[in-house]
């Protein structure tokens, strides 16, 4: 349109109509319009203006921020959570279960775990919409760095998934903060400027110090490295003497042979293993559990915070515990030549491992001595030393145990644990795998025997009454069938028929490529095909154990949902009303969340420590497996230290290559395989960067 006298009111607004009617999950504003109407002169730009106004007022258009306006849609908005966010955009996903895609500049700044209200448009091949109004929002500070560029200061934070920049309004800070890691809280999340505006709460410290890359870490997973000294005074003032009632309510097994197995360096002893042979030869087995729920009363200050963390975290160099240290390391630890009261599970078992009866009890116990792992498996391996002879016999009922469980389809999975030797400044001077011993083993069955047995139990007779199970899903369809179609290549197969074919062909699977070369690849898919853990008041069965009835009962020290459990039993055992007050449905859900935090948090804490460690091994080369492949390259982790770090796409190959979701590779255009997941590569190191908490690697061969 370029002359004046075409531009009437009437067909403006309707030229402006079918040009957002085309895109109807769009907003504009009338630069965008005007460009697309070729209208340039700023009397007709206003006209523009007049009409949106207009169109607004009529009711045919929403004015979604100052100036940006969208088709009015019929539909009302969805309410979702956002699952994803990364620089391009995000997804929701809404109440009905629609996966919506969003873009970055229709988000309103929102995040994963915001609860949003959405517009949604159907597109010609994928739900597109655009956030109208956020309802809340899980996160509003966030740990970076402040850049300054003229005067002007902004925070970018180190998650790559907040894909926005945080303004600081000019600050007297400037000579302080630079190179420095900051905690920043949004003040204005106002969706008309270009960013968000906060204010600095806190300057943490050099980037490359630990104390200060631990504490970034932590707060940007919502955990607090300390304990408030309210909380500290009432921990320390729960009485530490056992009263004779109480004594007297329980069930007296402090006579019985009773030891911990832990690792060389634990402090909190939340479980003992008891064994008295019977007259008949049959073992009496107690697994005892501390009573952290005697201690901790239902809504005082220490359960509050305890669910508010939900969980212990375990970093490489310290443990954030969930309760305060008088508790976790002292009065609620099972430690030994002391009386400590525990919830115990005590089996009847014969020796061909068969479970002849149980009962489950408020008990007293007096641990005689406590084993580390390798301590124990000394004392089985050379037939002498303390409760020799027990520690044989509980072993020898594990392996049997370890082996149905197995045939019944519990999917057997060796996983490796990555330990740093430090020096006195907590600076890692070496990287080894945990060795996993049979007395490793050995306690993983009885407490999966425990926790198992309490859910069943529950299950039987409880009836219609809530419970917090460990649940675990049937494997991804989609996932499994990627995974046949590649282990094809190799002559194997899987039986995907039915749940309990599929778990014992996986097994068979695993067997087999136990000393292959493909065992990297094939092992990592058929780990990721897996459902993730989780707790939830619906029972669907525990797929990787192979359990029909499963719960967390064994960690209450470091578990929420365990004290929890604790407690539900307690008032079932004890006849007393059942307390309905709990949201179960919360606590799982929070928990369930609160544990992937932790877990993203040790593998933070682990990933500072790698950098840190091949910072010292630029220029030298390395064998290593493809760990990841990404359209922007490979992932590499390190056979002799398991480090990983990234091998750019521009480091690969000057040809053209193509990334193969489903086949986990990148290829050239011929779609000859270059490099797969799993595949054996040479790589030097190039660059350990702290502050970008990144490796860098380039392909030898």
């Amino acid at each position: 349109m370029k002359k004046k006298s075409r531009l009437s009111k009437k067909k403006l607004k309707s030229a402006l109509l079918e040009i957002i009617r085309q895109s109807p999950g769009k907003k504009f504003n009338y630069k965008q319009l005007s460009k697309s109407l070729r209208i340039k002169k700023i009397g007709e730009r206003i006209l523009v203006n007049e009409a949106l106004y207009e169109l607004r007022d009529e009711g045919l258009l929403n004015e979604i921020s100052r100036g940006s306006y969208a088709l009015v849609n019929d539909k009302k908005p969805l309410t979702g959570v956002v699952i994803s966010s990364n620089r391009r955009g995000l997804v929701v996903k809404t109440e009905e279960g629609l996966e919506i895609e969003v873009d970055k500049k229709e988000s309103m700044f929102s995040l994963k775990g915001d609860k949003v209200e959405i517009i949604n448009f159907i597109g010609k091949k994928k739900s597109k919409g655009f956030i109208s109004k956020v309802l809340s929002r899980k996160k509003s500070s966030f740990v970076g760095k402040i850049q300054i560029n003229n005067s002007v200061c902004f925070f970018i934070a180190d998650d790559y998934k907040v894909y926005f920049d945080v303004f600081i309004r000019n600050s007297k800070l400037k000579s302080t903060i630079k190179n420095k890691q900051v905690h920043v809280r949004v003040t204005n999340w106002n969706c008309n400027n270009k960013n968000p505006e906060g204010e600095i709460i806190e300057i943490l410290g050099d980037i490359n110090e630990l104390d200060v890359a631990i504490n970034s870490i932590l707060i940007d997973g919502g955990f607090a490295n300390k304990f408030s000294s309210k909380l500290e005074s009432a921990a320390a003032g729960i009485s530490k003497k056992i009263s004779l009632s109480e004594i007297k309510s329980r069930l007296d097994l402090r006579k019985v042979p009773t030891f911990t197995i832990d690792p060389n360096d634990a402090k909190d002893f939340d479980d003992a293993i008891s064994v008295l042979k019977l007259t008949n030869n049959n073992l009496e087995i107690g697994v005892h559990i501390a009573d952290v729920g005697h201690y901790i009363k239902k809504d005082d200050i220490i359960d509050k915070e305890a669910l508010k963390r939900g969980a212990s975290v375990y970093l490489v160099d310290r443990v954030i515990p969930m309760l305060p240290e008088v508790l976790s390391n002292d009065l609620c630890s099972l430690k030994p030549k002391v009386d400590r009261l525990c919830f115990s599970v005590i089996f009847e078992i014969n020796s061909k491992a068969e479970i002849l009866d149980y009962k489950i009890s408020k008990s007293i116990i007096h641990s005689n001595k406590r084993f580390t792992y390798k301590e124990a498996q000394n004392n089985i391996d050379n037939i002498s030393g303390d409760y020799h002879q027990e520690l044989i016999d509980i072993n020898n009922l594990a392996k049997i145990f370890r082996k149905k469980r197995k045939e019944e389809g519990s999917i057997n999975f060796e996983r490796e644990e990555t330990k740093f030797l430090l020096d006195k400044d907590n600076n890692p001077i070496d990287v080894y795998t945990k060795e996993s011993l049979e007395t490793n083993k050995l306690i993983e069955e009885y407490m999966l025997l425990a926790n198992k047995a309490v859910a069943k139990h529950i299950n039987k007779k409880m009836n219609n009454y809530s419970f917090i199970y460990r649940v675990h899903d049937i494997p991804d369809k989609e996932k499994i069938s990627d995974l046949k179609n590649i282990i094809k290549k190799y002559k194997y197969s899987i039986n995907d028929d039915n749940p309990k074919s599929l778990s014992k062909s996986l097994n068979e699977l695993l067997d087999k490529i136990h000393d292959k070369p493909e065992k990297s690849l094939i092992e990592t898919l058929v780990l990721r095909s897996m459902a993730k853990a989780k707790y939830a008041t619906k029972n669907v069965g525990h797929y990787g154990l192979g359990f029909n009835y499963y719960s967390h009962f064994t960690s209450p020290i470091r578990r929420y949902p365990d004290l929890i459990v604790h407690r539900l039993i307690n008032s079932f055992i004890s006849k007393e009303n059942y307390d309905i007050s709990l949201d179960l449905d919360y606590i799982s859900k929070h928990c369930s969340e609160m544990e992937k935090s932790a877990a993203i948090a040790e593998r933070d804490s682990i990933k500072f420590m790698q950098i840190k460690f091949l910072n010292s091994k630029i220029g030298q080369e390395f064998s290593g497996v493809i760990s990841g492949v990404t359209e922007w390259g490979l992932y590499v982790e390190l056979d002799k230290n398991k480090c990983e770090g990234l091998v750019k796409i521009n480091q690969i190959s000057k040809n053209y290559l193509v990334f193969d979701k489903k086949t986990h590779s990148l290829t050239n255009t011929s779609k000859e395989i270059k490099y797969q997941l799993g595949q054996k590569v040479l790589v030097k190191i190039l660059k350990a960067d702290i502050e970008k908490k990144q490796v860098d690697f380039s392909l030898i061969a």
